[in-house]
């Protein structure tokens, strides 16, 4: 059986390092780009070595954006009063889309998940902590977007814990998002309605 030529297996071999990328799909990816003209490819290879220069952390919300702060957290027409925490930067995405949410976020980085040794020091919690503290009686609330799969549900309570006792209303998506269901797959009028619909921690 002949073997693809080497550089062709590097390719395949690098998409199938991505996330979701199966090995059929990273051939399918390889060839496609063979296929692609000369200037479409240099114009992919250089977003692609850029991306990483040209995007920063936002130190008040932990999200990736342009600028820091970022754009939301510099926006004054939103409001001061609520902070919606979730786990990772697509679900501001997921959440911004539906058009109907004003405040503020905070990306922790992960959920809590011991097995895999993901323990709250390892995420964003600590600058929850002192961001609450420097807008001390400024936040009324905090929602808890994290999925409603085990590792989310075990977040949302530590956060629930820690948060409650400061005088902060805590709640957390509720209908609309089934248990085990990722807020990134979420269609925006499943998420409207669970921003709508949630509830007390």
């Amino acid at each position: 059986m002949a073997r693809l030529p080497l550089p062709i297996q590097h390719l395949i071999e690098e998409f199938s390092r991505l996330p979701g990328i199966g090995p059929k799909t990273a051939e399918r990816l390889a060839f496609y780009l063979l296929k692609a003209p000369q200037t479409h490819l240099e114009q992919f290879a250089d977003r692609l070595r850029g991306i990483k220069k040209s995007i920063t952390v936002c130190t008040t919300c932990q999200n990736y954006a342009i600028k820091n702060p970022c754009e939301i957290c510099s926006d004054a027409s939103r409001t001061q009063e609520t902070i919606c925490v979730v786990s990772r930067p697509f679900d501001v995405v997921a959440i911004e889309k539906i058009g109907e949410y004003r405040g503020l976020y905070h990306v922790l980085g992960g959920v809590i998940n011991p097995i895999e040794g993901i323990t709250p020091d390892k995420l964003a919690i600590k600058q929850l902590e002192e961001r609450v503290g420097r807008a001390k009686g400024i936040v009324k609330e905090m929602i808890i977007a994290t999925n409603s799969d085990m590792e989310g549900e075990t977040t949302a309570l530590y956060l629930a814990k820690l948060f409650k006792p400061l005088g902060i209303n805590v709640t957390r998506l509720g209908r609309g998002l089934p248990m085990g269901a990722d807020v990134e797959y979420a269609d925006e009028v499943t998420l409207g309605y669970a921003l709508k619909g949630r509830r007390q921690m």
